[in-house]
């Protein structure tokens, strides 16, 4: 059973920065990408970032370009995203994804991964 834990959320002012990390447990013999995704309250769920299985490969939504960061720690089966210059736009549940049928972090994008975490809350106060 693959399970996606998130955890870095909260509240902070617009400027600021949050570390998020997402921890994977279970077929940790797999190789995988894996990507994080938004959803504000009444919108659908964005895409935000995605990385591949070796971390040399990263792909950005447009709203994460130049602001965010996305990494990961194969050792720790973990996944980051660093968010700089925080806007209240960014105010959102982050969820945490991961492909265990791809080590490509393009795929993440491009359809739906098939293991998801419970969701961080992410506010950013103007």
């Amino acid at each position: 059973q693959v399970q996606l834990v998130e955890s870095g959320g909260g509240l902070v002012q617009a400027g600021g920065s949050l570390r998020l990390s997402c921890a994977l447990s279970g077929r940790t013999s797999s190789r995988y990408a894996m990507g994080w995704f938004r959803q504000a309250p009444g919108k659908e769920r964005e895409f935000v970032a995605a990385i591949s299985w070796s971390g040399v490969m990263t792909y950005y939504g447009n709203s994460a370009k130049a602001r965010f960061t996305i990494s990961r720690d194969n050792a720790k089966n973990t996944v980051y995203l660093q968010m700089n210059s925080l806007k209240p736009e960014d105010t959102a549940v982050y969820y945490c994804a991961a492909d265990l049928t791809t080590t490509q972090a393009q795929a993440i994008a491009n359809r739906p991964p098939n293991y998801w975490g419970q969701g961080t809350q992410v506010t950013v106060s103007s």
